[in-house]
């Protein structure tokens, strides 16, 4: 690891400038590069860049990368700058390789059912891409909207759809990654299968682009399910919501798509935001969203009703029901704009994103209580619920200044995640470790981290790819 690292120069512009195109670069340009130097991880997080690079293909990376690397510039890899955890922000200046020109839908192949992408696809651009083959993208974020297929690769993401189909990776065949030093590695492809040595594809699976740059992305495609109901479920607690959970689950006869959770805190700031309302009970504590496919229209009813009745026998105040298109965006509208919500009231507002086993989220809840006692703030909650992952938010009370909210807000999330680690658990479900909790996931995992640092010291002994995400500058090299 080199003592500091390199700043971008005018020499150093010129060259960049050959390799992409001058009209693919952003220097000198301070109103230019501001949207550059963050992402959603919030309003108080931000670094600025040298220079923004904007590649058109894997030889001007792989260039780019050879460059960098010899001259120790600090190359942060971006896709659409919705993450959370800080993990697109620049934090030592140099190089933001943006991935915004590269989104070309390579290849549709509707006979082995497998998406070929460059990595600034739009999520939900490929989900309607393929289903006008009649096949599905299943690996679907909430921020299927906004979101970079490469940056849902690079951050594992989640969403409301892994209880049924899982994370990003379960559908990641194979990728094209340009190392540190410019070598491009092809990993996968359209196979299934392969038992053929250490897996290096899902190793850049969730790596944060730290060890690589992902450049091309096989993607597993399924049929396209049926017609899908969406039930609206009010409980009075949190504990009968989580236990209505494998009761609705067993009641489907096939795994629900999705069982999300909405404290009431957080159903009504984003009812007030969307200016969607939906029916809700006055004294419920916790909502759970269940959405069910079924084969066919004629179906649905049998499908969601046995859900529906499980959910009454488990306690619930109430099950309404969206089966049209219409009623079910209502819902998931308002599941949706949680965190935009919220950031009305608290613009500098962060999303936790711990995740236990399912039936541990009852004492996380309690716990939570218990901080927003300690911290007197409120600490709205949304999240997974069936994969045991929740979204605290804690909002700034009035009666702290940004400077000591900052402060505290950084001891209540840490002292939520190790609670989750404690009870078998982990710092991020979703979301990515980022710069935000790479000391959470240092106190966390010591053990497996001499192992990551290792890892990360083969393929980057320069520490230039996205330096200070997952670990601290200058903590990569293995002990």
């Amino acid at each position: 690891m080199v003592d500091r690292f390199s700043s971008v120069t005018r020499e150093d512009m010129m060259t960049l400038a050959r390799i992409v195109g001058e009209n693919n670069i952003l220097f000198d340009d301070a109103d230019r590069l501001a949207p550059y130097s963050r992402d959603e991880s919030g309003s108080g997080h931000s670094a600025k860049p040298d220079i923004v690079v904007k590649p058109q293909n894997t030889d001007q990376i792989s260039r780019l990368a050879e460059y960098c690397n010899r001259r120790h510039i600090p190359l942060t890899p971006r896709g659409a700058g919705s993450g959370l955890a800080g993990g697109a922000i620049p934090l030592f200046g140099g190089v933001v390789l943006s991935f915004e020109k590269m989104s070309a839908i390579l290849e549709i192949d509707t006979e082995n059912m497998v998406a070929v992408v460059e990595p600034g696809v739009v999520t939900n651009d490929l989900c309607l891409r393929v289903a006008e083959d009649g096949l599905f993208y299943a690996g679907y974020p909430m921020s299927v909207q906004s979101s970079f297929i490469g940056g849902n690769v690079a951050c594992n993401a989640g969403g409301a759809k892994v209880i049924k189909y899982g994370a990003t990776d379960a559908h990641v065949l194979g990728l094209e990654v340009v190392l540190a030093s410019g070598e491009v590695l092809q990993l996968g492809g359209k196979r299934r299968k392969d038992s053929s040595g250490y897996s290096l594809l899902r190793l850049m699976v969730g790596s944060e682009g730290t060890l690589g740059l992902i450049t091309k992305i096989f993607l597993r495609l399924i049929p396209q399910p049926g017609p899908t109901a969406d039930l609206l479920v009010p409980f009075a607690t949190t504990e009968d919501a989580v236990a209505a959970v494998p009761r609705a689950i067993m009641a489907s006869q096939s795994m629900p798509v999705a069982i999300e959770f909405m404290d009431g805190a957080s159903l009504r700031h984003a009812m007030a935001y969307t200016g969607n309302v939906v029916s809700q009970v006055d004294d419920a504590e916790a909502y759970l969203i269940i959405q069910v496919e079924a084969a066919g229209k004629e179906s649905l009813l049998d499908t969601y009703r046995p859900v529906g009745e499980a959910c009454m026998e488990a306690g619930a105040l109430e099950v309404f029901v969206a089966d049209n298109p219409w009623a079910s965006e209502k819902i998931w509208s308002i599941r949706r704009n949680c965190l935009e919500a919220l950031r009305v009231i608290d613009p500098t507002v962060e999303g936790g994103d711990f995740v236990v086993p399912s039936t541990e989220i009852p004492t996380m809840m309690r716990f939570i209580r218990g901080m927003a006692q300690k911290y007197r703030a409120e600490i709205p909650c949304a999240g997974h619920v069936a994969d045991g992952n929740i979204h605290p938010h804690p909002l700034k009370p009035n009666d702290r200044t940004d400077a000591q909210w900052e402060v505290q807000r950084r001891q209540l999330l840490t002292e939520i995640a190790l609670k989750a680690v404690e009870l078998g658990g982990a710092v991020s479900g979703e979301h990515g470790v980022g710069f935000l909790k790479n000391d959470i996931l240092a106190q966390s995992k010591r053990d497996e981290l001499r192992v990551m640092k290792a890892i990360k010291d083969a393929l980057d002994p320069h520490g230039i790819l996205n330096p200070g995400k997952l670990f601290r500058l200058g903590e990569h090299k293995a002990e």
